[in-house]
């Protein structure tokens, strides 16, 4: 995954807003947000904001400490009889970004401290 265009934005004042919506547009399957689950059993990345927690330039990368809130589900198991109903919950958890400052190649880490 690349965040090409918050790389371009590096040193400027736009930086963290453009960060931002660079996260929240992307596509959820590449964010760990299934693993940083803590209320709710399932999670399609719908309805997801995004707060920049921490900036840090580091040597060769730009590291974004961000938390993200979103949506979560506990879904019944199906059955005709179940009278569990879908359920949606507030997920919150925060992730890592380390950008590389030549490529915008960028990791993405969990964080579980």
């Amino acid at each position: 995954m690349k965040l090409t265009t918050a790389l371009n934005a590096w040193g400027t004042p736009a930086f963290e807003a453009i960060l931002k919506h660079e996260i929240e547009q992307m596509e959820a399957a590449l964010l760990p947000l299934q693993q940083g689950l803590s209320q709710s059993s399932h999670t399609d990345g719908a309805n997801r904001s995004v707060v920049i927690l921490n900036i840090a330039d580091k040597a060769g990368c730009i590291r974004a400490k961000t938390g993200i809130f979103y949506t979560g589900i506990i879904a019944g198991c199906s059955c005709a009889d179940d009278p569990t109903p879908m359920s949606e919950l507030a997920e919150y958890c925060e992730v890592q970004f380390d950008i590389d400052k030549k490529s915008a190649e960028t990791t993405v880490t969990l964080l579980t401290e």
